[in-house]
């Protein structure tokens, strides 16, 4: 059970795809103006990981390794045009503004990444709880981005005004302003792994002081 509550761990913080790994940053900036485009997006990519990796790591002793990539590509494939056609289907505004980047997702190198590197090697329960871990680590920095910019670039949230205008600054609706924000984030979430580390190792420090006093 600790097995898989790290692997699930790993994806919010320590190996977070956007704050540590810093991969698929193209589209994560683009569509996150609004929080309902981050919100969409980070689902959309959430399902396609997880369905993904559940399938490849099903199949990973019948996929040939010369061809695995071809493979690969074409199950991201399926899983990404299932959730663009439905989307087009019942959220079409929301298709509309993420535009390209939904199709995009099928080279997106967070997915391609973890089912090479984690899917094709272990069990399906294992990928399971990674593309789980990793999808909403991507999807709480997303939504976290798409709010502050919402709010600080248009003084709205869900549609609602919450700031007048006079308080907004239009420079968090444009790309300098989401690599600001970003940029922001990822100091935050290094001063919080730093805490983090300085605290484990503290204790530590203290458990193996107590050990040796035991000891004497």
């Amino acid at each position: 059970m600790n097995k898989y509550w790290t692997l699930f761990k790993n994806g919010l913080m320590r190996e977070n795809p956007l704050l540590v790994l810093m991969i698929g940053l193209c589209s994560s900036l683009a569509v996150t103006t609004k929080f309902e485009n981050g919100l969409g997006m980070g689902l959309a990519l959430t399902f396609v990981l997880f369905m993904s990796e559940v399938l490849i790591s099903l199949l990973r002793k019948l996929i040939p390794d010369s061809i695995r990539i071809p493979v690969f590509i074409i199950i991201i494939a399926t899983f990404v045009t299932i959730v663009d056609l439905l989307m087009k289907a019942y959220m079409t505004e929301l298709a509309k503004a993420l535009g390209v980047f939904i199709p995009l997702i099928v080279v997106n190198c967070i997915i391609m990444g973890r089912v090479e590197s984690f899917a094709s090697k272990r069990t399906v329960g294992e990928a399971a709880v990674d593309a789980l871990g990793m999808g909403i680590g991507y999807l709480w920095v997303l939504t976290g981005i798409s709010i502050v910019r919402e709010l600080l670039g248009s003084g709205t949230f869900i549609g609602m005004t919450v700031l007048s205008e006079e308080y907004t600054i239009a420079f968090f609706s444009r790309a300098p302003g989401g690599f600001f924000v970003f940029a922001m984030f990822i100091a935050a979430s290094r001063a919080f792994r730093l805490m983090a580390e300085k605290k484990a190792c503290a204790v530590q420090m203290k458990n193996t002081l107590l050990t040796e006093g035991e000891q004497k």
